[in-house]
């Protein structure tokens, strides 16, 4: 491979990794030489090669196969460490590893995905808190809530905002030295930097940063030295009045094995909830999906309902409903078919299998009459006080929303009452919710509980 296709492979990755990635990690490698299945590349320093191999080694490594198949691997040197290009007869010396250091004032940030922004977000009921608190923070004005702390299930869009906060800032303000990690690569450079006996140079690149971003924060739970580092830098930042935001899967004060004082600072924040999608939210987000699919397969015809069924049949995961989209006009795509009805249920028939509802009413009334710590016999029997018709109405409405039984169906099976109890007892859990910050809390930690 020569310096010209080196340069070529170079544009590519500049498609792919955005300007600002390519800018400070792709741009400073140069080609050393390729010998024995191993491209060289020279860098300024050994991080900088630690940190390019971690998170985009795979992805040269593909566009360069593009051109070189034989390559199997990539090494990455110091120019003090160059070695000549090996002649035939000779065999190249191994370059010395590289190894993650923490030196120099900037904290390297993880690649943010393109895809993820503000515009790409489908904003609905669920979710409209935490998106307007994600644009609140992303306009970089003075700090008004510290830190702000966005938690979820899987595939609700906790990422996606990160990622959009970050996008904004950069372009808002250049300026701001904004940082975006998961907890994951929190825990590793703090184990290189005691490895390496570094801490002061951790201590002071984590603690020079204007916005800290940290993804998946319960990964630190547990890891005793780990927790004791974040709760520092965390206190400094905030004492420096820098803006921190966290996300995590479940709220601060669930999240198991976090000590005590790390759960007290998340929460003296703004803690906001990614909802569950309802059907409204994932119909939106199957439509925004669809237009930039069109676009990609103009001759592609879809029948109506199809959108419909998807999103009543696929209720939990937002990543699993666009998956199975992307799949659906694959798949019709190749076999120059309309997207009927027929064509999605059988294309996508292991997902909709998978997505099935499968927890029972008793299931329900058991969680609940344990989570109120009342007797079942109490939660379905004919007392109507309210310390059993709360949680009563509770399993009615979890019953509607996570089982396929009929209304009527649901009635018999708390004491056979009338459908319209049922109806009532619905609709004002529904009411509730938006209104008791403890029955949207009760209501998404058994629904958790029994998803799980």
């Amino acid at each position: 491979m020569t310096n010209e296709q080196w340069g070529q492979l170079k544009q590519n990755l500049l498609a792919s990794v955005g300007k600002n990635n390519f800018k400070n990690w792709i741009e400073p490698l140069e080609l050393s030489f390729v010998a024995d299945g191993v491209v060289n590349f020279v860098v300024p320093t050994v991080f900088l090669g630690n940190y390019v191999s971690q998170n985009f080694g795979d992805l040269i490594l593909y566009h360069v196969n593009s051109l070189a198949p034989e390559v199997r691997r990539i090494q990455f040197q110091t120019a003090a460490n160059t070695t000549t290009s090996p002649q035939p007869e000779q065999k190249a010396d191994k370059p010395a590893p590289v190894v993650a250091r923490p030196d120099g004032n900037q904290v390297p940030t993880a690649p943010l995905d393109m895809r993820f922004t503000f515009d790409s977000f489908v904003v609905g009921k669920p979710n409209e808190l935490a998106h307007a608190a994600a644009k609140r923070v992303a306009e970089g004005g003075p700090v008004t809530f510290n830190p702000l702390f966005l938690y979820g299930g899987v595939g609700l869009g906790k990422t996606h905002l990160m990622h959009a906060i970050a996008w904004d800032l950069k372009n808002r303000r250049p300026d701001l030295n904004v940082v975006y990690l998961s907890a994951e690569q929190f825990m590793y450079r703090f184990v290189q930097a005691l490895r390496d006996r570094k801490m002061m140079d951790f201590k002071e690149m984590f603690r020079s940063v204007d916005v800290l971003m940290v993804d998946d924060v319960q990964f630190i739970a547990g890891k005793d030295s780990t927790q004791e580092e974040f709760f520092h830098t965390f206190n400094a930042l905030v004492d420096q009045n820098k803006q921190i935001i966290i996300s995590a899967d479940r709220a601060p004060g669930e999240i198991r094995n976090l000590e005590e004082r790390i759960k007290s600072r998340l929460q003296c924040g703004l803690v906001v909830d990614l909802h569950p999608t309802d059907y409204e939210l994932r119909l939106g987000i199957l439509q925004t999906k669809t237009d930039q699919f069109f676009r990609q397969y103009p001759d592609l015809k879809m029948a109506d309902g199809v959108l419909e069924f998807l999103a009543h049949r696929i209720s939990t995961n937002v990543r699993v409903l666009e998956g199975a989209l992307t799949r659906l006009f694959a798949f019709a795509s190749l076999v120059g078919h309309e997207i009927t009805l027929e064509l999605t249920q059988d294309c996508l028939a292991d997902v909709l299998r998978a997505s099935e509802r499968k927890v029972s009413v008793e299931e329900i009334q058991r969680q609940v009459s344990d989570h109120y710590n009342i007797r079942l016999s109490d939660m379905i029997g004919p007392k109507r006080l309210r310390t059993f018709a709360r949680p009563r109405q509770v399993a009615m409405y979890l019953c509607k929303q996570m089982t396929s039984r009929s209304l009527p169906e649901i009635g018999r099976r708390f004491g056979g009452r009338d459908h319209t109890t049922v109806m009532h007892g619905v609709k004002r859990i529904e009411e509730l919710r938006s209104q008791d910050a403890q029955i949207a809390e009760d209501l998404e930690l058994l629904r958790r509980t029994l998803e799980g």
